[in-house]
């Protein structure tokens, strides 16, 4: 579920390339494209996010991706024959440098589960990719004080977010790991405190951070709030806002990235 607003970027499908990969925890591998497509693709920050298309049996099937993923995109990309289309996940933009037309991905890739994560664990230069932008999610809706509540799926999101929030906001960042050893260095406002869990290993995901919001102390005033990661995370954590903190519903951006057991939503 989610209330995030799809936007239709003019830049259509953007193609590129890998030219660098780099394994930044234990359990992230960050991924570099470039190319001149690039040039056309507007980077707004925050937790900008994109359809990324992986190629299946050869990269011939990406150029014939749609430009958008209406409802008359996605028929197009479901037209595509089976064995050669390419899989799309959802990701975040981790960094964008238009001097050197880069684009950097963090994938939590640990195992063989999934598709994108042992792809990009394995994923060698020059291989190709394309995405469509999507937008943003975060709204940044006027608030007293804001709180962002993620899962390691999104960490990217979180870090974007803190990076680019106005340097006098203040708030609260629970950002919750399957591996401490995952946590990275943000750039968080001086007034926003960022809470770093690490969930028991038999526990679901959302575990640690559903229960430190519940035990957070709120600062006065109305928040505005951004919860994402797991379905159950996102969806408990609005539930808990608007239910028993009385955060008025239009005041939370909410969005399950992954559903447990099943791969991130395309």
């Amino acid at each position: 579920m989610s209330n995030i607003t799809v936007t239709h970027a003019p830049s259509g499908l953007v193609l590129a390339e890998v030219v660098r990969s780099q394994r930044v925890t234990p359990n992230m591998v960050r991924i570099t494209i470039s190319g001149a497509d690039l040039e056309r693709y507007r980077y707004r920050g925050f937790d900008q996010w994109f359809r990324l298309a992986l190629p299946v049996r050869g990269d011939g099937a990406l150029e014939r991706m749609p430009a958008t993923f209406t409802i008359g995109g996605y028929l197009k990309y479901l037209a595509l024959p089976k064995g050669t289309r390419p899989v799309i996940r959802n990701y975040t933009v981790r960094a964008f440098r238009p001097a050197e037309r880069e684009l950097d991905i963090d994938f939590v890739s640990h195992g063989e589960d999934g598709v994108a994560g042992p792809w990009a664990a394995n994923v060698e230069s020059g291989e190709r990719v394309a995405f469509v932008d999507q937008g943003c999610g975060w709204k940044g809706l006027d608030a007293d004080w804001s709180l962002i509540v993620a899962d390691e799926s999104a960490l990217p999101a979180a870090a974007g977010v803190l990076r680019d929030m106005p340097r006098d906001a203040r708030g609260h960042a629970i950002i919750e790991l399957f591996d401490a050893r995952d946590r990275q260095d943000v750039d968080a406002p001086d007034g926003v405190t960022v809470h770093w869990l690490e969930r028991a290993v038999d526990d679901a995901p959302g575990t640690a951070a559903l229960a430190a919001l519940r035990e957070l102390e709120f600062p006065d005033g109305v928040p505005y709030a951004f919860c994402v990661g797991e379905q159950a995370l996102a969806t408990g954590a609005r539930r808990h806002l608007v239910r028993e903190r009385g955060v008025p519903r239009q005041q939370v951006t909410f969005s399950g990235y992954w559903r447990l057991g099943r791969a991130s939503p395309s």
